[in-house]
């Protein structure tokens, strides 16, 4: 005769592990990774920890507190064994390893534009390319407002490649483009006409050349100063 079947008591149940804000990320991250920044909420994160949604904002403020801190923690990668060389090289070779991380995840490079990592990894890259622009000669002020402009840079540029590379309408927009530019008039347009070659030339060469624009212009310049708007 069989046994009726008895719910197990809850005392008896292995306990739960202890909720914490990088088991949280950590959690995020592997959904994203499995199944896209899309798939990553607060009610599917907290299915997989066993636990309700308002348990979460304990540790996280909102879905793009928790987006933000799982770039956080993608950008561990990024100072990992920086080759030896001069102050510039390692720059740029920083910088364009944010770049990786942001052109394999297009989704984290949108969020990004808006809503910036803000945990220990991205503080520790914004104080590494501190200390690359000081030793390049950079000012204080130019090195602090400068960091801005080379993180948003690379940003954008990633933000933009994402949403090219997963538009329908890509490809034949900028076969328009290149064609509106390849027949510009030399008499009413003679500066696009005469580089109608060099305006959609280019691609990792055009990214590092204005990387290596902004860095010149960031240590180059004279001193900020703070003036009246």
């Amino acid at each position: 005769m069989l046994e009726p079947r008895t719910r197990p008591n809850r005392r008896e149940r292995p306990a739960k592990p202890a909720l914490t804000r990088d088991g949280i990320i950590a959690t995020a991250l592997a959904i994203m990774q499995a199944e896209g920044l899309g798939k990553v909420s607060m009610r599917r994160l907290a299915a997989e920890l066993d636990t309700g949604p308002a348990s979460l904002y304990v540790y996280v403020t909102d879905i793009e507190d928790l987006h933000a801190q799982i770039l956080d923690a993608l950008l561990v990668s990024v100072h990992k064994r920086l080759p030896a060389g001069t102050w510039r090289h390692r720059l740029s070779v920083l910088l364009r390893r944010y770049a990786d991380v942001l052109f394999a995840h297009p989704e984290l490079a949108r969020m990004a534009m808006s809503t910036p990592a803000n945990g220990p990894n991205y503080l520790h890259l914004v104080d590494t390319i501190l200390g690359f622009l000081q030793e390049g000669g950079a000012s204080d002020r130019n090195a602090a407002w400068g960091v801005d402009t080379l993180l948003l840079y690379v940003t954008a540029h990633a933000a933009e490649h994402a949403a090219w590379k997963e538009s329908s309408r890509a490809q034949s927009d900028m076969s328009m483009l290149r064609a509106t530019i390849a027949s510009a008039d030399p008499k009413t347009h003679p500066h696009v006409a005469r580089l109608k070659a060099d305006l959609v030339s280019g691609r990792g060469e055009r990214f590092d050349w204005n990387l290596d624009l902004l860095i010149d212009g960031i240590v180059r310049a004279p001193a900020a100063t703070k003036g009246k708007r």
